[in-house]
């Protein structure tokens, strides 16, 4: 059985992009969120960084997925594996025959803020695994997690590094959010990229082939569709930096000459001098000792501990205290 509900207001899409646009081009220096880069343009193109030989997180995170799967499995006896993102690749697949063949799942509760995305990969899941109750829930992983469905223990799952996208407060603020929907006990799955020689983590953001370039541009494409700008895309260079303090990578667009540009459903204009850069994703880099910190202030007790063999990704099974 596959039931879809949705949580956001039909105009939601609208009025948050059009806020995330107005302030982070409005600040000093410019930016714009990562979630903007996937439209169906974006995503596709995501896919395919996901297949070159410079990114390694989501070839490290699957092997650690495969490996440990089984003993994920009889940790927690999980019945409701709840997956933050749409829920229809292969690692989603490897946690869901672990806990199938374990004989505890029940329901899988996939939440994605594209009621698209998540109806694909939810009515995948259903034809491929009947018998599973799939619960899709459209909504926003900061602030539609109250609630979630599915029976008791639960399995909160967030992988792909993507924590790494929240700065310190506002990552301090999702863990204690996530804490906060499940219950004393139940459990809490968190994939995290590891610090590592800057010559293995910038390549991972600014491929050969440039197709992470194009996947960085993309956002402003999408601005320009939905919001009636006129960026000039190919005007942008991409650049991906490692900062070494804050130990996280930086992508950026630079403007290649002074432009103005029209965003004409704000009402706005927005001057960029030459060189001048956008920033449009932020991807910490963790060591244990840190991820095991925070999961702790956010009153999450870590039990597992699980690396790729080279040691390049992370996953942390933590328990609700």
């Amino acid at each position: 059985m596959t039931e879809i509900e949705n949580r956001l207001p039909a105009d939601h899409f609208d009025r948050a992009l059009a806020a995330d646009v107005r302030a982070g081009l409005s600040a000093r220096p410019k930016t714009l969120p990562p979630k903007w880069f996937y439209d169906a343009e974006g995503s596709r193109l995501f896919e395919r960084i996901t297949e070159l030989a410079e990114y390694y997180p989501t070839r490290a995170e699957a092997e650690i997925l495969r490996t440990r799967a089984a003993e994920l499995a009889g940790l927690t006896g999980a019945r409701t594996l709840v997956e933050l993102g749409s829920g229809s690749s292969e690692k989603t697949r490897l946690l869901l025959d672990a806990l199938g063949e374990h004989g505890s799942l029940r329901e899988f509760v996939p939440l994605d803020v594209s009621e698209s995305a998540l109806r694909e990969a939810a009515e995948k899941i259903a034809i491929d695994y009947p018998g599973l109750g799939v619960h899709g829930v459209v909504g926003d992983f900061a602030t539609d997690l109250g609630g979630l469905p599915g029976a008791a223990p639960r399995m909160l799952v967030f992988l792909g590094g993507t924590i790494g996208n929240l700065e310190p407060p506002a990552r301090a603020e999702f863990l204690a959010g996530l804490r906060s929907v499940l219950e004393p006990g139940e459990w809490l799955l968190l994939g995290t990229d590891l610090v590592k020689d800057p010559a293995v983590l910038v390549p991972a953001y600014a491929d050969a082939a440039g197709v992470t370039a194009e996947f960085n541009r993309n956002v402003l494409r999408v601005v320009n569709r939905e919001l009636g700008a006129d960026f000039e895309p190919e005007s942008f260079e991409h650049h991906a930096v490692w900062d070494p303090d804050r130990e996280w990578i930086e992508m950026r667009l630079r403007a290649r000459r002074p432009m103005r540009v029209r965003i004409a459903g704000l009402g706005l204009d927005v001057e960029f001098a030459e060189g001048e850069e956008l920033r449009t994703e932020v991807s910490a880099k963790f060591r244990r000792a840190g991820i095991e910190a925070e999961l702790g202030a956010a009153g999450f007790t870590p039990v597992r501990y699980w690396t790729d063999r080279e040691q390049r990704f992370a996953v942390t099974l933590a328990r609700r205290a």
